[in-house]
C-alpha cells in the first residue's frame, strides 16, 4: 500500500464533512459519496473527486471509510459499493453501530472481501473540525497501518484495542459516561430549579473541587442558555443510548443510567428538539406526561 493512501469516504454529513477536510488538508487523495448528493458537493471545492454511486467512489480506492448514522445506512452503502470492493482494501469502519451491528458488518467484510477494521471516534463536531478526534481502532495490525495516515489526519490519536470490535466495545462505555454526565447535570439542574435555587449555584459549589467537570460546564451552559447549538443531536444520542442499553443487556450488566438518558432524550426528541445538541437532554427532563 502507498504511504499516501487514496482515500473513499462514504458519509459527508456532520462527523464526515470536517473529517472529509482534514483528510484533504493533509494531503490524502480523497473520493466522496453521500445519500444526500448536495451536501458532499462543497467538498469538491476543497479538492475532493464527487461520486454519485458509491461502487465507482470505492473502486481502486486503497481505504474505504464509512461514517453514517446507523448499521442499516452502512449496510446498505457497502452492499451497494460491493461491485467497486476488493481484497487489497481497508475498510475502515468509523460509524456507531453497535455490538451486533459491528458483528454483522464484520461478517459483511468477510463475504466482500476488504480487510475490516473497526474504529469509532471519540468527539462530536469541534474536534472533528479541528483534526483531534480520538480513534478506537481495532483489527488486524497491518490493516490499521494501512488506515493510520487516515487516523492520523482526522484524529490527535490511535488507539490500537484489539481484535475487530473491541473498537466499538470500548465507545459504547464511553458514551455510556458521557450520558451519565449529561443526564446528571439536566437532572441536577431541574432538581435545584424545583427547589427554588438557581443551578448556577450548583456550578459554583463544585468548580474547581474534585465533583468538577470540564463536561458539566460545556453542556451546563447550554441548558442554563436554552441554547442548544448541535455538536451531537438528541436523535443521534437516543440511538447511542439504546446501543448501550442493548450492549449492557447482551453482557449481563445492568446499566440504568442509559435507560434514563434514553427516556430523557426520547422526550426531548418528542417535543421538537430532535436536530438539537445532546444538552436538550434537559427539555426531556422538564417534559410533561
Amino acid at each position: 500500500m502507498p504511504a499516501t493512501p487514496t482515500v473513499a469516504l462514504l458519509g459527508t454529513g456532520t462527523m464526515g464533512a470536517p473529517m472529509a477536510r482534514n483528510l484533504l488538508r493533509a494531503g490524502l487523495p480523497l473520493r466522496v459519496w453521500n445519500r444526500t448528493a448536495d451536501k458532499a458537493r462543497p467538498l469538491a471545492d476543497d479538492g475532493a473527486e464527487l461520486f454519485d454511486d458509491p461502487a465507482a467512489a470505492v473502486r481502486g480506492a486503497d481505504v474505504v471509510v464509512t461514517m453514517l448514522d446507523a448499521a442499516d445506512a452502512v449496510r446498505e452503502t457497502i452492499a451497494a459499493a460491493a461491485p467497486g470492493l476488493s481484497s487489497q482494501q481497508v475498510w475502515v469502519q468509523a460509524s456507531t453501530v453497535g455490538v451486533a451491528g459491528t458483528q454483522g458488518l464484520a461478517a459483511l467484510a468477510e463475504d466482500l472481501g476488504p480487510r475490516f477494521v473497526d474504529a469509532p471516534v471519540l468527539g462530536t463536531l469541534g474536534p472533528a473540525q479541528d483534526g483531534t478526534l480520538v480513534i478506537l481502532a481495532s483489527g488486524p495490525d497491518d490493516a490499521i497501518d494501512v488506515a493510520q495516515p487516515v487516523f492520523d489526519a482526522v484524529g490527535s490519536r490511535t488507539m490500537r484495542v484489539g481484535a475487530a470490535g473491541a473498537g466499538t466495545r470500548l465507545k459504547l462505555v464511553a458514551n455510556s459516561w458521557v450520558l451519565a454526565v449529561t443526564a446528571a447535570t439536566a437532572e441536577a439542574f431541574a432538581l435545584a430549579q424545583g427547589l427554588d435555587l438557581d443551578p448556577r449555584l450548583f456550578v459554583e459549589a463544585v468548580s474547581g473541587g474534585p465533583l468538577d467537570l470540564p463536561y458539566l460546564h460545556v453542556k451546563g451552559q447550554s441548558m442554563l442558555d436554552d441554547a442548544y447549538p448541535t455538536a451531537f443531536s438528541v436523535k443521534n444520542a437516543l440511538k447511542d443510548a439504546r446501543l448501550v442499553g442493548d450492549a449492557a443487556e447482551g453482557a449481563g450488566v445492568r446499566n440504568g443510567i442509559s435507560a434514563v438518558a434514553a427516556d430523557h432524550l426520547d422526550r426531548a426528541l418528542q417535543a421538537g428538539h430532535g436536530e438539537d445538541d445532546m444538552a436538550a437532554l434537559f427539555k426531556g427532563v422538564h417534559a410533561k406526561d
